[in-house]
């Protein structure tokens, strides 16, 4: 089997990361902080490497536009329709993995 070049491995990478991005828009039964608190980043995380991808290139993108990529919709429109209230027990995990944070 041929190896990609770097052209197509960059194709590789973004459709694996449209496939993720996809998956997360499906599962809005998962909550950002399970994400945070299980894998040490969540979709707030993507779209700031987004932002952060977008700034380094010298392109202007916004904070919400990020958002909007990685959501599907407007940031508050998400949060109104998925976002529940953390329970005690996320939030203690949250705040017990902090240091370890990636995003």
């Amino acid at each position: 089997m041929t190896r990609p070049d770097p052209a197509q491995q960059t194709e590789l990478e973004a459709a694996a990361f449209r496939r993720l991005v996809a998956h997360l828009r499906e599962r809005t039964d998962v909550q950002n902080i399970d994400l945070m608190n299980l894998a040490g980043f969540c979709r707030n995380c993507l779209s700031n490497w987004i932002e952060d991808a977008a700034r380094d290139k010298g392109l202007d993108l916004t904070r919400a536009e990020a958002r909007e990529q990685v959501y599907g919709m407007p940031y508050d429109s998400w949060k109104a329709l998925h976002q529940r209230e953390a329970t005690a027990t996320q939030q203690s995990e949250f705040e017990q993995g902090a240091p370890h944070r990636h995003g």
